[in-house]
């Protein structure tokens, strides 16, 4: 099931990468499976520097819940979130994130890691992974080869 919720999220960095955004993409699911909302990094074309895919889908979410806590909900997202999202996410009451690939700014991980797993007034969210990896490290690597 991960993967098919992370291909969506693939299909959206597809679609930022066709709009010279830096290519990833998100997808938050309920409980039961429903997705919420799906969205792209945005930066460019928004000209803000918060418009994060995770950031966009958090959002779109709330306002469809009518509601900032997102509990029991789960991220996808094709690149780990960098610390500003994972803050976002760890403030939203999301449970679960799963990513494709990892950030490469080793310290930058470790920080997401960091808040993720604190044990604070929030419960820690769950981090999974490595799911459908190669494909999303090969449109980020494509990206970038093209900016070159």
């Amino acid at each position: 099931m991960e993967e098919n919720y992370m291909r969506i999220a693939l299909e959206e960095a597809k679609q930022a990468f066709r709009e010279n955004e830096v290519p990833i993409g998100a997808v938050l699911v309920d409980s039961n499976g429903k997705i919420l909302s799906k969205n792209y990094n945005r930066k460019e074309q928004n000209k803000c520097c918060i418009e994060h895919a995770e950031m966009l889908v958090i959002q779109e979410a709330s306002k469809i819940k009518n509601n900032w806590r997102l509990n029991n909900c789960s991220l996808y997202v094709t690149v780990e979130p960098c610390p500003m999202c994972m803050s976002a996410i760890k403030q939203s009451r999301i449970s679960k994130v799963y990513f494709g690939c990892s950030n490469k700014n080793v310290l930058e991980s470790q920080i997401s890691e960091d808040i993720a797993k604190l044990s604070d007034a929030n419960i820690p969210v769950e981090l999974y992974h490595g799911i459908l990896e190669d494909e999303c490290k090969k449109i980020l690597s494509l990206f970038f080869d093209q900016k070159r």
